[in-house]
């Protein structure tokens, strides 16, 4: 039937292009062709015949267009759950490369008549209705620190040495060369019943190394980032499995997908300092009221934690009760030892209102509720304490590919989501819990332009001070407290400057850029003794080349 409309189409065309001819007070081709049989002149019959093949080769051009449509229509029959991405040149993996509205101005989109939009995704396979994408990146990393943290290239923002004269790490400094951050993962998009469902894994090699790693052969151990399962229908969407924490601040909505989350453009492989995140189990409930807007829940993996991860300072326990109270609280050795007595609970509410200049504006306020609870066997008493954080954060689009961005963060015990910066509470000397405030702010610009990202943020956290006495010792305990230790920080600070350059970037090759990162860190301790720095800095440089993998995810109906 569509190829008789099609006929039918193409002889209307032609029999109204005769009519035009005539219509301009010119004759006919039909009727040139008879007056040149009659009436031969060499020169009117050269001209009409070029003419008709002009609009013949013009026709052919229309059946050419015609016959690409009918095919790519049949496809789209054969599987009617999917619809052909269009913008073949986004790659489905989604390390930080900016929001998806702007990131696609880097490539110039393929035209709805073009033969290569019409071909599948590369590397995408299909298994009945279901869609197979594999998604990733290969790094190779650069970078260099003017003091010796020993971090590899993920910066432990609260433990850079300090730089007095008989700490060796704080007067040297360190190059280093990594792979690590190569990223490799699947999505696998279908529906099932009506309800879209897609199916999300990623993995990079930054596990924990042997002793002699750097020795002979860089062996990095592979690890899972993310892996779990979302379900959408209508208004109501459904996620289990381990994937970024909903405190983590949108770019888009409430959405798991990397690419619409905010965690920076560094890379940093442990983003900025100020940056609330995780990447733990959960279970997640969202409601889209509108296009624009969402609210969210989400039952989150919890830790009593008092410091020691991410280079963070880690709280002193009353002496009589560290041992009783030693798996009880997480300090960053502890594994999987400590017991909690529920999930954390974590609310957002998201806004991506259309702005009538047509710039983009992304909004959302968030709220963790926390339980921590402890038992002191010496007394026999058990004690509990409620903590809760909140967060607003704020994207809105200054200008034409440039988005001012500003998220905030205050907490009392939600230290844990500050890359493990501050802890969550101290243990008072009756072993009944206290909490330590904490606080954050990650702030900065993007502005992208063409194939080019450039970009600037300042990010610090503040930690509370929170002094108890020890019993045994009648001495000051806990976190900040006069004569701690220089590693229980006041303020951890940054400030960092970057790009990332697409050399080039092809649908059925994959992409290449070239990034950089300048970064400025200075960490100032509660105490500080006599003649001891009053604080310490670290400036830190990193280049980075990627490779990423060809393909798009295809798009639901």
């Amino acid at each position: 039937m569509t190829k008789r409309l099609i006929t039918v189409a193409l002889i209307c065309n032609f029999s109204f292009s005769l009519v035009k001819a005539e219509d301009n007070g010119e004759p006919s081709d039909i009727g040139a062709v008879r007056r040149t049989t009659s009436q031969p002149s060499s020169g009117q019959t050269t001209d009409r015949i070029e003419e008709l093949t002009r609009m013949l080769l013009d026709q052919q051009r229309q059946i050419d267009q015609l016959r690409r449509a009918l095919d790519a229509k049949k496809a789209a029959e054969e599987h009617p759950a999917m619809q052909e991405n269009r913008t073949l040149g986004e790659v489905a993996s989604t390390a930080a490369v900016g929001p998806v509205s702007t990131a696609a101005s880097a490539v110039p989109a393929m035209t709805a008549g073009s033969q290569d939009s019409l071909k599948p995704s590369p590397l995408s396979l299909s298994i009945g209705s279901a869609y197979i994408t594999p998604l990733g990146f290969m790094d190779f990393t650069g970078v260099y620190r003017d003091t010796s943290p020993g971090s590899g290239i993920g910066t432990n923002f609260g433990s850079f040495p300090y730089r007095n004269g008989s700490n060796v790490p704080g007067q040297l400094g360190e190059f280093r060369l990594s792979t690590q951050n190569s990223r490799i993962g699947a999505r696998i998009d279908t529906i099932v019943n009506g309800a879209k469902v897609l199916a999300y894994w990623e993995s990079d090699f930054l596990g924990s190394l042997p002793a002699n790693a750097a020795v002979s052969s860089n062996s990095d151990t592979f690890r899972l980032r993310l892996y779990w399962v979302d379900v959408r229908k209508s208004k109501f969407e459904l996620l289990g499995g381990q994937s970024w924490s909903m405190i983590t601040p949108g770019r888009k909505g409430i959405s798991p997908i990397p690419g619409d989350l905010f965690y920076t453009q560094d890379i940093d492989v442990n983003y900025q300092a100020g940056l609330p995140w995780g990447r733990v189990p959960q279970f997640r409930m969202i409601f889209h009221a509108k296009d624009w807007m969402a609210a969210g829940v989400s039952f989150e993996a919890a830790e009593q934690y008092i410091g020691g991860s991410g280079g963070g300072g880690t709280v002193v326990l009353p002496s009589a009760i560290a041992t009783a109270y030693a798996n009880q609280v997480d300090n960053g050795n502890t594994t999987l030892s400590v017991p909690n007595v529920h999930p954390d609970i974590i609310t957002k509410f998201a806004i991506d209102p259309k702005l009538r200049n047509g710039h983009g504006l992304h909004f959302e306020v968030a709220g963790i509720e926390r339980t921590f609870k402890t038992y002191n066997p010496v007394s026999g008493r058990h004690f509990s304490a409620a903590g809760g954080s909140l967060q607003a954060n704020l994207h809105y689009e200054l200008a034409k590919g440039l988005r001012l961005l500003t998220n905030n963060y205050w907490s009392d015990g939600g230290g844990r989501y500050l890359f493990g910066l501050a802890p969550d509470l101290v243990v008072r000397g009756d072993g009944s819990v206290s909490l330590i405030h904490a606080s954050s702010t990650l702030s900065g610009i993007e502005f992208t332009r063409l194939n080019t990202l450039l970009y600037a943020y300042y990010g610090g956290v503040v930690i509370g001070r929170n002094s108890v006495i020890d019993p045994s010792t009648h001495q000051q305990v806990g976190y900040g407290y006069p004569g701690s230790v220089n590693g229980q920080n006041r303020t951890v600070q940054e400030g960092t400057l970057g790009f990332s350059r697409t050399l080039w970037k092809d649908p059925r090759y994959g992409a290449l850029a070239f990034m950089g990162q300048l970064s400025y860190f200075q960490r100032n301790p509660w105490f500080v003794s006599t003649g001891a720095p009053k604080e310490t800095h670290m400036n830190e440089a990193f280049v980075n080349l990627r490779y990423t993998l060809p393909g798009s995810a295809p798009m639901m109906k």
